[in-house]
């Protein structure tokens, strides 16, 4: 694999653990091309930047994931991200609240039943 690759699962393993392997196996399992871009663009590249710390990464995450309206797949894992990154359960609820204002109620909603399950996959 290539730098950037690894540089993204060390990512992936730190937002995720053990779950990281078992993710993006499913998706290498679908399509290898895919895996690659999905662990080496937004984790090798966007995700291993200074700027911003990886809670305030996964809580955008969520805010983005949130306004989109039905990645509930991601939304859960995200969810458990944040947790790991040091975000509180209020913290990335309150992510969703706000979103509320940009996405309405229904996608909010629907945000907020998917941050649940991966809060309940974390423990």
């Amino acid at each position: 694999m290539s730098e950037r690759y690894d540089r993204g699962m060390a990512v992936l393993h730190e937002h995720f653990g053990a779950k990281a392997d078992e993710y993006i196996g499913k998706i290498r399992d679908i399509s290898p091309g895919f895996a690659d871009i999905n662990v080496s663009f937004p984790f090798g590249d966007l995700y291993s930047r200074d700027t911003l710390d990886q809670k305030t990464r996964e809580l955008l995450a969520i805010a983005a994931l949130t306004c989109l309206g039905a990645p509930e797949a991601q939304l859960k894992v995200h969810a458990l991200g944040a947790l790991k990154c040091g975000a509180t359960k209020e913290e990335v609820c309150e992510v969703v609240i706000q979103m509320i204002a940009y996405a309405g109620f229904p996608y909010a909603t629907n945000a907020l039943f998917a941050v649940d399950e991966g809060f309940k996959a974390a423990e």
